[in-house]
C-alpha cells in the first residue's frame, strides 16, 4: 500500500531512463516483483506459467526489465525485506485476505467471459511465494547483479544505503523510503513505457520521476520527523487507513501545530492496536544492515541459460539475444572493456 502523501510532493522531476546512466538504485525487491506479477499477463489476468503451471511473470520482468536498466548504464541493488514488524500483522492478514477475495472474483469473470473484469481482478489475486523470492534472487545473481536481504523493511534498508552514498537513490513506487530518510526517491523506474489507466481503454507515457526529500521538507515547511507524523495521520502499512477524517492537509496542519509528536498523538482518535510512538520511533530508527555490496560482479551465462530456458522454458534465442545485451552492457559499466569480467 505504502504511505499516501503524494498530495504533499510539491517537485517532481520527470526523468528518462538514460538520464539514470552511471547511477547506482537501491530497487525495492518485492515492490517491484508484485509489479512484474501484476502487469506480466495474458489478456485474460493469467499470469506466465511454465508447462507444469508455474508462475514465471515474476521471473520474466526480473530479468528482462533488470537487462533493460544494464543497458542504460544503470546498476540495480534489488533489496529483499526481511521480517516485518510485528504491529504490520493486521496489513499483512488484510492483504491475505483481500488477495483471496480478488481470486474469487477473478474465476467468477472468467466463467462469465469478462475479460477486462477478470484481468483486473487477476492482478490483485496472487501472492509472491517464498520459491518465486528465492528464484529472483537466483536470477539476479546470475546476471552479476547485486542483492541485499534486508533485516527488516527493504525499503528502509533502501533509504539507509542511499543516506550512506553507497546508492545514489532508492527506487519505488511508494514513497516510505522518504520517511525513512531517503535523500532521494525515484519512482516508475520499472514501469517505464505505456500504462493502461484503471477501467478504461487509455494508456498514458510513464516516465521515471525524482523526488528529492529536502523539497518536500522544504516545500512544506516541515523536517523529517514531522513528515513521518503526517505519514501516521494518513495511514501507513502500520495503521492502514489512518486517523479517520484527516488527509494530507489536514495532517499537515496538525503536525505544524502540534510539533512534539507526543502531544500531537494524544489530540487525536486514535483506534490502533500499535502505539503511534513505537510507528514513529520505526521510521525514525528502524533496523538496518551493514553487510552488503552494491558492485557488479561477473555473470555466469551457461547457468542463467540452463535456469531461464531449461528449468523455466524462456525462449532460448531470447535470452541468448538478452545475455548478448546483457554483456555489452557490462562491458560499458565495468569500463575496462570484458576482460575484466570475464
Amino acid at each position: 500500500m505504502g504511505v499516501k502523501i503524494g498530495d504533499l510532493i510539491t517537485r517532481r522531476v520527470e526523468l528518462r531512463l538514460k538520464d539514470l546512466s552511471g547511477r547506482k538504485l537501491a530497487l525495492d525487491a518485492f515492490n517491484a516483483m508484485y509489479q512484474f506479477l501484476a502487469k506480466i499477463r495474458q489478456p485474460d489476468g493469467t499470469p506466465l506459467m511454465t508447462s507444469r503451471g508455474e508462475v514465471t511473470s515474476v521471473h520474466s520482468g526480473i530479468f528482462y526489465r533488470t537487462a533493460n536498466l544494464l543497458k542504460e548504464g544503470i546498476i540495480p541493488v534489488y533489496v529483499f525485506d526481511g521480517e516485518a514488524p510485528e504491529f504490520k500483522a493486521e496489513t499483512v492478514e488484510e492483504r491475505v485476505r483481500s488477495r483471496e477475495e480478488a481470486e474469487v472474483k477473478w474465476k467468477e469473470a472468467l466463467r462469465r467471459g469478462d475479460l477486462e473484469e477478470a484481468r483486473k481482478y487477476a492482478q490483485a489475486a496472487l501472492m509472491i511465494t517464498d520459491e518465486t523470492v528465492e528464484d529472483a534472487k537466483t536470477i539476479l545473481r546470475l546476471m552479476g547483479v547485486p542483492v541485499v536481504q534486508a533485516p527488516s523493511e527493504g525499503e528502509a534498508q533502501a533509504a539507509y544505503m542511499a543516506a550512506k552514498g553507497d546508492v545514489w537513490a532508492a527506487a519505488s513506487q511508494d514513497y516510505d523510503s522518504l520517511l525513512f530518510g531517503a535523500p532521494r526517491l525515484v519512482r516508475n523506474v520499472t514501469i517505464t513505457g505505456k500504462r493502461k489507466l484503471p477501467g478504461k481503454s487509455v494508456y498514458v507515457d510513464v516516465h521515471p520521476e525524482l523526488i528529492e526529500l529536502r523539497d518536500v521538507l522544504e516545500g512544506n515547511g516541515i523536517t523529517r520527523e514531522q513528515l513521518i507524523m503526517i505519514g501516521i495521520l494518513v495511514g501507513t502499512d502500520y495503521n492502514p487507513g489512518g486517523v479517520r477524517g484527516i488527509g494530507p492537509k489536514r495532517a499537515l496542519e496538525l503536525v505544524k501545530r502540534f510539533p512534539d509528536p507526543r502531544v500531537l498523538f494524544s489530540k487525536i482518535d486514535w483506534r490502533f492496536d500499535v502505539n503511534p510512538m513505537d510507528i514513529f520511533e520505526f521510521f525514525l530508527n528502524p533496523p538496518t544492515t551493514d553487510d552488503y555490496q552494491t558492485d557488479l560482479r561477473r555473470p555466469d551465462r551457461e547457468a542463467l541459460l540452463k535456469f531461464m530456458v531449461e528449468e523455466h522454458e524462456f525462449s532460448e534465442d531470447r535470452v541468448r539475444k538478452v545475455l548478448d545485451e546483457v554483456e555489452e552492457a557490462y562491458k560499458m559499466l565495468a569500463g575496462g572493456g570484458l576482460e575484466a569480467w570475464f
